[in-house]
């Protein structure tokens, strides 16, 4: 504890890692390019220097705060400094600016602005390098590079896969995969975390907002939408709500506004997952094994057990993402309810940059074609909203269309950590006559935001052990500590993104207090859900009669295994 001097104002800090944190505390907005508090300090931008009593500059996010040092955040030569290093990152920044995704909400540009760059006098000598296109998932273009670091530490850091770092120095430093390859062929699980954080869309999350477009403007398709359930507590950051607000009501207006022909929820979806896992969970304590089960919702989870841990495919559950169960139901369904000759595209919104990876896969097409046609992130339906100059505040709510549009509050926590698994249990419980009331439901033990959550019950007679981990470095600890014996589950639920999909990297960003808001908006839907368990929504009972019939593996459940010509 002690008093900082902050402009000629004491502040008071007590347990801030930073001299930055302080500041912020002060009420001072300090720019920064490289600085994420859940992430470690690197340094690198220089923007958040500050000058001392004697004249010193240093950066604040790197100094330690102490009783009694004096700092001014705004002086004549921290103004021409930041200027000078704004100038400079702009001489080796293609300044696209225009056609940019990111123009409006990029860092590099809002810093430009407002430190009134208006020139830059240094000419770009660097090579022009191309983009790599390759993944499904994002897309990378190192002619946008500021060398802030922010992708490498999250990668490293948080996921703990290390597929971009740095190479070269100087002027030649550039960030890459290992020697250089198309991400494509890396061990990169598409989270696309690093795309989450990146400042200037060096790294982006791959768009296909044109392919809608011209899918809801042809009249021989209906196009379908199914909302996850993380988007409704995020996507109205945009238009002014707080974080956690459920705004499903108006995304659906704001989907129907944009011509949509049917909007569904992927709570339905969640619904199905429930059913089939529960199912597989309850056959494998009978049969003895094999334990642990994995949850399969994640596919960025799927693809590092693919790619790194081959030997987990055992572990992991046959199910089906809700997304990759509900979207051949919505085109066998409206097969069925709407014979009119159009053909249905079923557009997924979704808080998850891996979602378009797994829509992409071979193992999800129906007669050579794609389960789900296109995935739209929360942020891409952001920009749709924006293009069609929709007032989204203004929307008058709308509900999903019945019947694929209702699912139960289970199927809604499902965008979050622990979410999962405890739907799962209701289930488990529900069917094995041991129901619990509407208010003793809840598992409180497997939420929250801690790295590893544990959770103890008794189903069937057994003594059932769980387990909850997000973040694919808290995973592969935990892992590793399952298999060398120190740790023993019936049932782990893995999300490779720290909060669960709220945390996804479609979602607009937000730090964990952000993401713990969105978590609570889900809960308190559950809470407000007249149905809490999913074997207790009556349009599981009519899909699984009337369009899944007899086609149930088929339809809902996947064998996994390593693709040809990736890493094992």
């Amino acid at each position: 504890m002690g008093t900082m001097i902050i402009n000629g104002r004491p502040v008071e800090f007590t347990d801030e890692k930073n001299v930055l944190a302080v500041i912020h505390k002060a009420g001072i907005d300090m720019p920064t390019l490289c600085y994420y508090s859940e992430l470690s300090t690197y340094g690198a931008c220089r923007m958040c220097v500050v000058e001392d009593a004697r004249g010193k500059i240093d950066s604040s996010c790197s100094m330690e705060p102490r009783d009694g040092l004096e700092i001014r955040t705004n002086t004549a030569r921290l103004l021409r400094y930041r200027r000078m290093i704004l100038e400079l990152l702009l001489a080796a920044h293609e300044c696209d600016c225009t056609v940019c995704s990111k123009s409006g909400s990029c860092r590099l540009q809002m810093l430009a602005h407002r430190y009134g760059v208006k020139r830059v006098r240094f000419e770009d000598t660097r090579e022009r390098l191309p983009q790599d296109e390759s993944s499904y998932a994002i897309v990378r273009n190192p002619n946008k590079c500021i060398l802030c670091g922010d992708c490498v530490r999250v990668c490293r850091e948080i996921q703990g896969m290390g597929i971009l770092d740095f190479v070269n120095r100087g002027s030649e430093a550039r960030v890459r995969p290992a020697f250089n390859e198309p991400m494509i062929h890396t061990r990169c699980i598409s989270c696309g975390q690093c795309a989450a954080v990146c400042p200037t869309n060096a790294i982006r999350v791959r768009r296909h907002i044109d392919d809608v477009w011209k899918a809801i403007f042809d009249p021989k398709k209906r196009v379908v939408a199914q909302i996850a359930p993380a988007v409704r507590v995020a996507l109205g950051e945009r238009f002014g709500l707080e974080p956690g607000v459920n705004s499903i009501g108006k995304v659906v207006a704001a989907l129907r506004t944009l011509g949509f022909d049917h909007v569904t929820d992927t709570t339905l979806g969640a619904d199905f997952t429930v059913m089939e896992e529960a199912a597989e969970l309850m056959q494998r304590l009978e049969d003895g094994g094999p334990f642990p089960m994995f949850t399969s919702c994640c596919p960025a989870w799927v693809k590092y057990c693919e790619n790194c841990a081959p030997d987990l495919l055992k572990h992991l559950s046959t199910c089906r993402s809700p997304m990759q169960m509900f979207s051949p139901v919505i085109k066998a369904y409206y097969a069925q309810a709407e014979a009119d000759g159009r053909e249905t595209c079923s557009v997924a919104i979704m808080p998850c940059a891996a979602k378009k990876m797994e829509a992409a896969r071979e193992e999800f097409r129906t007669n050579g074609v794609p389960d789900t046609d296109y995935v739209l992130t929360t942020q891409e339906l952001i920009e749709m909203i924006e293009e069609a100059g929709i007032d989204f505040d203004a929307l008058v709510d709308l509900a999903p269309d019945m019947p694929l549009g209702l699912g139960s509050g289970a199927g809604v926590i499902f965008g979050t950590s622990g979410g999962v698994a405890e739907a799962v249990v209701r289930r488990c419980l529900n069917s094995n006559k041991q129901y619990l009331s509407s208010e003793k439901i809840e598992m409180t033990s497997i939420r929250g935001f801690d790295n590893v959550k544990e959770a103890t019950l008794t189903l069937a007679g057994q003594e059932i052990r769980i387990a909850v981990v997000h973040g694919m470095k808290d995973a592969q600890q935990l892992i590793a500590e399952i298999f060398d014996g120190s740790r023993s589950y019936h049932l782990v639920e893995v999300m490779s993104c720290k909060g669960g999909c709220v945390g996804g990297a479609g979602q607009p960003y937000g730090l964990t207090p952000v993401k713990r808001e969105r978590a609570s908006g889900l809960y308190s839907a559950d809470k407000m859900s007249g149905i809490r368990s999913s074997d207790e929504n009556p349009i599981i009972t009519y899909l699984y009669e009337n369009v899944v019939k007899g086609r149930s593996h088929e339809m809902l459940h996947v064998h996994h295994k390593v693709p040809e010509g990736e890493h094992a």
